[in-house]
């Protein structure tokens, strides 16, 4: 039991983890880097070892994505389009792209904040408990 309680000493604080993880950063020591590319996380941390090759965020990112996109994309469209008076095609142009521009750089952010969290509370982050 003792041994439980020292390794919850050494862990960063929550808010500390969350902090790393908008940078991309290794949740326990915020220097190795938490993917590899776009959105393939590392297996494990290359400058303190931690493993996270076993944590998956799964639908969570998509879902974390799309509700923030989607409260910065709707309120703009509903007071842009009452102010304007544009062809359909530039409205049919515009915010989908915007969407989808928004959408691919908040991705990876809220994968990284979902991994971070679940290392953070020490979830088992896959099927296997």
């Amino acid at each position: 039991m003792k041994i439980a309680s020292e390794e919850m000493a050494l862990r960063p604080g929550f808010w500390t983890v969350l902090r790393r993880a908008l940078q991309w950063r290794c949740p326990n020591c915020g220097e190795g880097k938490l993917f590899a590319s776009y959105l393939k996380q590392v297996d494990h941390c290359d400058a303190c070892g931690e493993k996270y090759g076993h944590i998956r965020s799964d639908d969570a990112a998509p879902w974390l994505t799309i509700l923030v996109v989607g409260h910065i994309v709707i309120p703009l469209v509903i007071v842009v389009e009452k102010q304007v008076s544009w062809p359909n095609w530039v409205s049919m142009t515009v915010w989908p792209g915007l969407s989808l521009v928004l959408a691919l750089l908040f991705l990876p952010y809220a994968k990284a904040i979902f991994l971070s969290a679940i290392w953070a509370t020490k979830g088992p982050g896959s099927e296997r408990n």
